[in-house]
């Protein structure tokens, strides 16, 4: 069963039924990467570029691994060193790109709608992972495969998502997909990092820490995006961690198991007290390795290859 559509440009839309394939997919390549040889020949027929204009570590690294297990040819783009440098416009580079025989684009960029764009300059099909403060599908979905396999479920989850929620592509996934399958949302952080309006997504908002963990099965902490500080969204660093930030303090008052996870990179002893990141209570890790097995399941959906994923 392909997906309704070439392209993964956000979860926005994307009915129930796809996520749920998608998570069921990469649950299946999840069991091929515990093999003593975790990788199949299932895309040895395809080339795929990943074209990042932002940093990045986790995503990046994450796609690069999953199409190499998957057996397709993959070429990483760097900025740094490329005909950007030179004035080359986005479209220019990718049709270029496109002209040397690719199958897949994976781009992350730092203006919201470029993978949207991309779609209307060239064949390939398009993966968003992470444009501007739009979305980040991928992410979304190997948050939702985290919490489906620690509860069982989604539907009825209560996921409260803590931090700066109006620049985060993270949130908009994270809302758009959850909401999707049933489970419950709640936004958590000073007003002036909360869009306006934004309970018109079917979601909750509270500008208390400690009423989004008496509430939620789940806090979603995202990283206070330091570099936007200049803006004076909020007073200082110091009294956000004061008035927002996650401790053991604060679970230990609400009496109650509460699951901790975060997209990274973590800004220890801001958002997240240092060694709740590295408790029991948290899955930060095992999302970084369900980020191999979902981007795995979307490479593979996408690429309309009906090679069996468990060959070789």
């Amino acid at each position: 069963m392909p997906l309704q559509s070439r392209h993964l440009l956000g979860l926005e839309g994307v009915s129930a039924e796809e996520i749920t394939l998608i998570l069921e997919t990469a649950a299946s390549f999840k069991e091929i990467l515990r093999r003593p040889i975790p990788k199949v020949p299932t895309l040895r027929h395809q080339t795929i570029v990943n074209l990042f204009f932002e940093p990045s570590t986790r995503t990046r690294i994450s796609f690069e691994l999953a199409e190499k297990r998957l057996s397709a040819d993959s070429i990483s783009f760097a900025t740094a060193t490329s005909s950007v440098t030179k004035g080359e416009t986005l479209k220019d580079t990718v049709r270029n790109i496109e002209a040397m025989k690719i199958d897949m684009v994976v781009v992350r960029h730092q203006a919201s709608g470029v993978p949207v764009f991309l779609t209307q300059c060239i064949d390939a099909a398009i993966i968003n992972a992470g444009d501007g403060m739009h979305e980040h599908p991928t992410q979304g979905l190997l948050d939702m495969m985290t919490m489906r396999e620690k509860f069982g479920r989604l539907k009825g989850l209560k996921v409260a998502i803590v931090g700066d929620i109006a620049h985060s592509r993270v949130a908009g996934s994270n809302m758009h997909g959850l909401k999707t399958m049933g489970a419950e949302v709640m936004v958590c952080g000073p007003k002036t990092l909360i869009p306006r309006n934004i309970q018109e997504l079917g979601v909750e908002v509270s500008c208390s820490v400690d009423d989004a963990i008496a509430w939620a099965d789940v806090l979603n902490v995202l990283r206070i995006q330091l570099e936007r500080q200049q803006a004076g969204l909020f007073p200082s660093v110091r009294e956000y961690h004061a008035e927002f930030g996650i401790n053991k303090a604060r679970l230990q008052r609400a009496k109650k198991e509460i699951t901790i996870m975060h997209p990274g990179p973590i800004n220890r002893g801001i958002e997240l007290e240092s060694d709740l990141a590295d408790a029991d209570c948290s899955l930060i890790l095992e999302q970084v390795t369900n980020g191999v097995a979902v981007r795995m399941a979307v490479l593979y959906l996408l690429s309309g290859n009906e090679e069996g994923m468990a060959e070789g």
